[in-house]
């Protein structure tokens, strides 16, 4: 088996609203795969179908092989899911929560040292006992991935687990969700934070308005992305009108002293912006080249769908 996840024709309608309009693509088994997107582009929705807690209008996707819909059951234990909300039942510790999670897989007391093991991983021991509604913010992140992984999943989906967490806090889910990646786990990560998905992500896809509008290798598609930056240190006494005609389309931002022009790869040659400069006798005390981020990538392609075609 090739694919850990395979959506294939997927519609989802809310009354009027399509919330998914033919998403057909797969994620490789033990792949790191972003699935990204503006508010409202339907990555919500992908992820609860694919967990099984809603169904396609039409359209089928498959867990490790098993159909979320007529083999939920296998295709429930192939997954873990760590949401971006923070659901917990208030009632139980954290210990409790994690057996009955395991004991709703059919796992008993077997299991109880690998939930051991996710509590002292997640610098949960010293919690274990504690009720889950008296846990900060980040601890409960913390036992809901536990809670994600009691069944050891093949797949994981991390829907914005960094959201609202301090930085010791996703520094150390990084860590912990590419040791799971090394041992061999499909690892699919939603989140706003881009330059996590750039550093983490072997591929992505982009949804919007419900569509698939981008589906690559990361490095592949940063590469398709047509502009480059060029970060210029001017004087205090700059202002922008008196920068050349040829010039101010390009313009990326101003502040005080320093100007980013975005210059396509092809059309825009460096030595001829400095030119250009130089003949309007705007001196430049310093200058430096960026290639893109996946930010800038991301933009694009949700404001202006031509620009990567």
């Amino acid at each position: 088996m090739s694919h850990a996840i395979n959506i294939a024709k997927v519609h989802k309608n809310y009354g009027n609203l399509h919330a998914l309009a033919g998403i057909d693509f797969q994620i490789p088994q033990g792949s790191f795969f972003g699935l990204l997107g503006p508010n409202g582009a339907g990555k919500s929705t992908l992820i609860n179908t694919i967990a099984g807690l809603t169904y396609a209008s039409t359209g089928t996707v498959e867990v490790m092989g098993y159909d979320v819909r007529s083999q939920w059951r296998q295709a429930r234990k192939s997954l873990g899911v760590v949401p971006q909300e923070l659901v917990y039942d208030s009632f139980f510790s954290v210990i409790e929560v994690l057996r009955l999670q395991s004991g709703y897989f059919g796992y008993g007391r077997e299991n109880y040292p690998w939930l051991d093991e996710l509590l002292d991983i997640l610098s949960l021991t010293d919690k274990a006992n504690a009720s889950m509604q008296n846990l900060s913010g980040g601890m409960k992140r913390r036992a809901l991935i536990a809670q994600a992984l009691v069944h050891r999943p093949p797949v994981i989906v991390l829907d914005e687990p960094t959201a609202g967490v301090d930085v010791e806090l996703r520094k150390m889910l990084w860590e912990f969700t590419k040791r799971l990646h090394n041992e061999g786990h499909t690892i699919v990560l939603t989140t706003h934070y881009l330059e996590e998905a750039e550093a983490l992500c072997e591929q992505i896809a982009i949804l919007n308005h419900g569509q698939l509008i981008a589906l690559d290798k990361t490095q592949t598609l940063l590469g398709r992305y047509p502009y480059r930056l060029l970060r210029l240190s001017l004087s205090l006494d700059f202002t922008l009108p008196t920068l050349p005609e040829a010039l101010q389309s390009k313009v990326q931002s101003f502040e005080l002293g320093e100007l980013v022009l975005r210059l396509h790869r092809e059309q825009d040659p460096i030595c001829g912006v400095l030119e250009c400069l130089r003949a309007a006798n705007i001196p430049f005390l310093d200058l430096r080249t960026e290639e893109p981020g996946l930010e800038e990538v991301f933009m694009q392609l949700t404001s202006d769908r031509e620009i990567l075609s």
